[in-house]
């Protein structure tokens, strides 16, 4: 009888990746960190805060083109140390939900919603004249707002934008997370709903009382600004183009069927270039910098004939960060959380 050691669970088995981002505060680089000793293997379809549950994603491909050089010595110039080349650590994968964030994400630009608009204004492509805002009364909270006899405006069911007026201000607007950066008011056109069409901060209605907007979900910016009103959201677009690179702290996670649970967390993602078609088609590094139009933004996944489903592909650069504990810069950190009686090794 054999008495060798079982080495059980040892196999991380999973079905599918899930997707969180947090904001990260892009006026000071400051990201959102995920520890995953104060969290653990938390519940996925309760996150903790201010990760953002974004659902299942495909096709994850983690990519990392940092090299290693040899420092070398002697007459046979033989290695005798090694350092790391430049940091080049990338990931893309497949949204397979669409959302103002997913979106947001996949664009990696300035990212706007279509206010409801004039009948009478011109037409834009990003939305003309809307009909004016609604301005909050004091008593509003992130899920209920307060607009008095406004209420009749309003109905169950309609997307909002809550923000406050654009006042001339330049640098990064938007409350609770940078929506987009302005370098001057003429560059806006001294928009005062400026702020709201590129505003985070929208949710549905779920419920009408008698003076406030109960809202299905929480706005993103927390508690509306002094100021703050509120107008009705049609659609969101985004646009290939624009100056305003985001940047998000984000966390996958592997959840475990068995074996285990891998998280790998990103502090700082900002958008780049996607690489696995340009891998497909054996182009080298230097000839995927210019090849950005061979990149599809949206895949077609047939479900059956004639139906398709339509996935936002996203890809993202790793943004450096200091590791607090040693003062090493690093851009990713994965995480193993074994399986209850796991082996060690």
């Amino acid at each position: 009888m054999s008495t060798m050691p079982v080495r059980a669970a040892m196999v991380p088995v999973s079905q599918r990746v899930r997707a969180f981002f947090a904001p990260m505060n892009q006026a000071t680089g400051t990201p959102t960190l995920f520890d995953p000793g104060k969290y653990g293997t938390f519940l996925l379809n309760a996150p903790p805060a201010p990760w953002l549950d974004l659902g299942w994603v495909d096709n994850l491909v983690r990519y990392c083109g940092t090299t290693t050089q040899p420092l070398r010595a002697g007459a046979q110039g033989a290695p005798t140390a090694q350092f790391r080349g430049p940091l080049d650590v990338r990931i893309e994968f497949e949204f397979r939900e669409w959302g103002k964030l997913q979106m947001a994400l996949a664009c990696g630009a300035e990212h706007m919603n279509v206010l409801a608009s004039n009948p009478n204004a011109n037409a834009l492509p990003s939305g003309g004249t809307p009909l004016p805002g609604v301005a909050l009364l004091s008593g509003s909270t992130a899920s209920e707002l307060v607009v008095g006899s406004a209420v009749s405006q309003f109905s169950a069911g309609e997307l909002l934008a809550v923000d406050v007026d654009y006042q001339g201000q330049t640098g990064y607007v938007g409350t609770g997370l940078a929506g987009a950066y302005v370098s001057s008011a003429a560059s806006v056109n001294y928009d005062a709903n400026y702020i709201r069409r590129v505003t985070f901060n929208v949710a549905r209605v779920a419920q009408v009382t008698t003076n406030s907007l109960l809202l299905a979900q929480s706005l993103l910016g927390g508690t509306p600004a002094s100021g703050a009103s509120a107008q009705q959201v049609i659609a969101f677009v985004d646009r290939e183009g624009g100056a305003f690179f985001q940047e998000w702290s984000a966390l996958f996670v592997h959840e475990e069927e068995s074996g285990g649970r891998v998280c790998f967390h990103y502090p700082r993602l900002g958008p780049t270039t996607a690489i696995e078609r340009f891998m497909k088609l054996g182009l080298t590094p230097s000839e995927q910098s210019g090849s950005a139009k061979l990149w599809q933004r949206e895949v077609v996944v047939e479900i059956a004939k004639p139906l398709n489903s339509l996935a936002l592909q996203a890809a993202f650069q790793a943004m450096p960060h200091v590791d607090e504990n040693d003062g090493q810069t690093v851009v990713c950190y994965r995480s193993y959380f074994p399986a209850a009686m796991a082996a060690v090794y």
